[in-house]
C-alpha cells in the first residue's frame, strides 16, 4: 500500500500528521512516531509573548551595572539564562537532523513583528515548512470583521514573505465568509490551510465566583465543522487542505480524505492513548483501502467533497431543513 501524499510542497510517506501537543517536545516521542507511520510531525508553538518576554529579560541583563563604575561596564551578570526560544531551536534542530519526515515548526502570535526573525532562525534550524496559529480573540467591539482578516493576512504576509520554506496558517471558523477568508489568506502567502483551531476558552465557577480555564481534549462529534469546510474548500483552494479536531479512529481519517483533506492531524488521540497510537491510525487507514481493492488516499481523496458529491445539498442550506423536517416526522 503506497500512502505518500503531497502537502505544502512537501512528500510525505502517509497523509497522518502529528499535531502540535506536548507529546512533540521529546525527541523520542516524535521518533516513535515516525516509526509508526506519521507522514509529518508538528513542533509545540512558540509563542510571541514568550519571545517579547524573553527579550525584555535579556535587555534588562545587558543594561545591569551601566550605572557603575567603569571597570564593571563590561560585567555581565552571573545569571544563567534558560531561554524557552533557544531550547525551542534545539529541538528543531535535533528533529531536524534526526527524522527522515518533515518536522514543521509552528508559532503561536497576534502581530506581524512579533516573531518574523524568529521565523528565520526556525528555517535555518532546519524546519521543513512553519505553521502560523493566529490566536486573536476581538474582545473590543470597536475592532471590525475587516480589521480582524486583516490582521490576519498581514501576519501571513509578513511571515511568508521572509522565509523560503513554505507556512500554512491555522485559522479558526469564525469568518463571515471562511470560504473568501481562505482565499485572501492563499493571496497572502499561505500554502497550506489548517482547518480549524480549537479556542480554548474560559469557564465560571460558581462556587468560587472565579474564572476557570482548562484543557480538554476534541471528540469526534468536533469534526462536523471543519468536515464541512474541507468538502467546501476542496478543489477550490490552491492550498494544501489539513483537517484537524476530533480525530480518534482510522474512520474518522477516512471521512477528512472522502472531504478532500490532503493530510490529517491528530493531536487528541495521541495524548490519550500515548505516540504508539500512530500506528492503530494508519493501519486502519491501509486495511479499509486495501479492502476496497485501492492502492492510494489519492483514490479517494475528495471523492465527498462539495465539487463531487452526487447531491451537493448536503453542504447547503436545503439539508439543514430536512434535517429539521426529518426530526418532526420521529
Amino acid at each position: 500500500m503506497d500512502l505518500t501524499t503531497a502537502y505544502l510542497g512537501l512528500t510525505l510517506k502517509s497523509p497522518l500528521v502529528a499535531s502540535a501537543s506536548p507529546l512533540n517536545r521529546q525527541l523520542e516521542n516524535l521518533r516513535i512516531l515516525q516509526d509508526c507511520g506519521a507522514g509529518a510531525v508538528v513542533l509545540p508553538s512558540v509563542f510571541e509573548e514568550q519571545i517579547n518576554r524573553e527579550q525584555e529579560i535579556l535587555d534588562a541583563l545587558i543594561d545591569h551595572g551601566s550605572e557603575s563604575y567603569g571597570e564593571a561596564l563590561s560585567f555581565f551578570p552571573a545569571q544563567t539564562f534558560a531561554s524557552d526560544t533557544s531550547n525551542h531551536l534545539a529541538l528543531v534542530e535535533q528533529a531536524a537532523q534526526t527524522l527522515a519526515i518533515p518536522v514543521i515548526a509552528s508559532l503561536n502570535g497576534v502581530t506581524e513583528s512579533g516573531w518574523i526573525e524568529y521565523a528565520q532562525d526556525l528555517e535555518s534550524a532546519g524546519a521543513a515548512a512553519i505553521e502560523l496559529n493566529v490566536f486573536f480573540v476581538p474582545s473590543d467591539p470597536a475592532v471590525c470583521g475587516s480589521d480582524v482578516e486583516k490582521r490576519y493576512t498581514d501576519i501571513v504576509a509578513a511571515v511568508a514573505g521572509e522565509v523560503d520554506i513554505p507556512v500554512s496558517v491555522k485559522v479558526g471558523p469564525y469568518f463571515s465568509s471562511p470560504g473568501h477568508m481562505a482565499g485572501q489568506l492563499v493571496r497572502a502567502g499561505a500554502r497550506g490551510l489548517v482547518l480549524f483551531n480549537r479556542f480554548y476558552e474560559p469557564d465560571i465557577d460558581p462556587a468560587t465566583l472565579s474564572m476557570q480555564t482548562s484543557l480538554e481534549l476534541s471528540h469526534a462529534h468536533e469534526m462536523r465543522l471543519p468536515l464541512l469546510w474541507i468538502g467546501v474548500l476542496a478543489g477550490r483552494s490552491k492550498a494544501s487542505l489539513a483537517a484537524t479536531t476530533g480525530v480518534e479512529t482510522a474512520d474518522d481519517v477516512i471521512k477528512y480524505l472522502l472531504a478532500g483533506a490532503d493530510v490529517v492531524m491528530t493531536t487528541s488521540a495521541l495524548l490519550r492513548h500515548g505516540p504508539q497510537y500512530m500506528r492503530v491510525l494508519v493501519d486502519g487507514l491501509a486495511d479499509w483501502l486495501t479492502a476496497r481493492g485501492l492502492s492510494s488516499p489519492a483514490d479517494i481523496r475528495g471523492k465527498l467533497s462539495h465539487s463531487n458529491v452526487g447531491d451537493p445539498e448536503t453542504y447547503e442550506r436545503a439539508n439543514y431543513i430536512k434535517v429539521l423536517q426529518g426530526f418532526a416526522q420521529h
